[in-house]
């Protein structure tokens, strides 16, 4: 269906239509990763999601630069096969040495294969290809979320998030989580408190088990060095290059540099955005007081607080302050939410 889109396409600009013809490039991509790990019980953050990246990523390239050439035997290669790096018998995944020798030897990535590529590499020396490139992983956010998964191959944003369309807006949460939370009796109205008030972090909530918390971190709580390890093994199947957003909490100079340079030594030909979290956040409160809802900052209700404060049906409760009692005039104070002790306070530079 790509290739077949590059023939009856509309083309505003003759260049564009002749560069397509001439070239016939294509670009396949996957999206819901998270969900494949979810369903498999790996946590992002893991080896075991780094070697699922890549005997995934190697299987989709497989079969697509196979159907390439089977459709070059059908319809022929495209016009300027000869002497590209197909012809002469270079795959993706053999390039990684050329690029080491233009650096000198600079770069670390992995080599290994877990497929037979001999008929792969037969066919194209014998019919071509039809495309001069097929994969490239795109960001795939809005069809995404109307197919109902996961983005191309992103950890999850939130477990619980709030998203807004011209229907009006939809609280979005992380089905495989609620099942889990139900399959150990977890799942009741404190637990919904917990999650509204940690925007769908488990990091802070002391009945979760800490399986599930590693199983269901968010993009913010994943080092972004796994973002990059993971991507590294996929980019060696990848004729093109993959949409990878970078997430940092507590961004700074140390992080960027040493982020970057693990990507540009793990082979990496780009990354996408950089996201990182504000310093400063909003106080969730049930009132114009500023009261807080019924989740201690710790970590939600201890089991003495569980007993002294029933839950109500509806709303959250409102429990006692956990920093005494939140007064009024404090709504105007100070936003940043990072004190001197904090994780990541040495770091950030909002305030210098």
């Amino acid at each position: 269906m790509l290739d077949n889109v590059i023939d009856i396409n509309y083309y505003a600009v003759e260049k564009a239509r002749n560069a397509n013809m001439r070239h016939r490039p294509v670009g396949m991509g996957v999206m819901g990763f998270q969900d494949c790990l979810h369903m498999m019980r790996v946590p992002f953050a893991s080896q075991e999601c780094v070697n699922f990246a890549d005997t995934s990523m190697e299987a989709v390239c497989y079969y697509a630069y196979l159907a390439s050439t089977e459709l070059a035997e059908e319809r022929g290669h495209y016009a300027s096969y000869k002497g590209s790096l197909w012809d002469r018998g270079i795959l993706p995944q053999d390039s990684i040495k050329l690029l080491a020798e233009e650096r000198g030897g600079y770069l670390e990535q992995d080599l290994s294969s877990a497929m037979d590529w001999t008929p792969v590499r037969e066919r194209i020396a014998k019919f071509g290809m039809r495309n001069s490139n097929c994969v490239a992983i795109a960001p795939t956010a809005t069809i995404s979320n109307i197919i109902g998964v996961s983005a191309c191959i992103e950890p999850t944003f939130q477990n619980l998030y709030v998203k807004s369309n011209l229907s009006g807006e939809f609280t979005e949460i992380n089905g495989y989580l609620v099942r889990d939370l139900k399959a150990r009796d977890l799942w009741d109205e404190v637990m919904i408190a917990d999650l509204k008030y940690f925007d769908g972090s488990l990091t802070k909530i002391d009945r979760i088990p800490n399986d599930l918390r590693d199983i269901y971190a968010t993009a913010f709580e994943v080092s972004p060095s796994w973002l990059v390890e993971a991507a590294s093994r996929r980019q060696k199947w990848i004729d093109q290059a993959q949409s990878l957003n970078i997430y940092m909490a507590g961004a700074s100079g140390k992080k960027l540099d040493e982020t970057y340079k693990l990507a540009w030594l793990r082979g990496l030909k780009t990354t996408y955005y950089l996201r990182t979290t504000s310093a400063t956040h909003t106080e969730k409160s049930t009132s114009k007081t500023g009261a807080l809802n019924a989740v201690a900052v710790d970590g939600g209700m201890s089991a003495s607080a569980k007993a002294a404060a029933p839950v109500a049906p509806v709303a959250p409760v409102a429990a006692a302050a956990p920093v005494a009692a939140v007064a009024a005039a404090e709504e105007d104070g100070e936003a940043c939410y990072l004190r001197p002790g904090d994780d990541g306070f040495e770091e950030c530079e909002a305030c210098q």
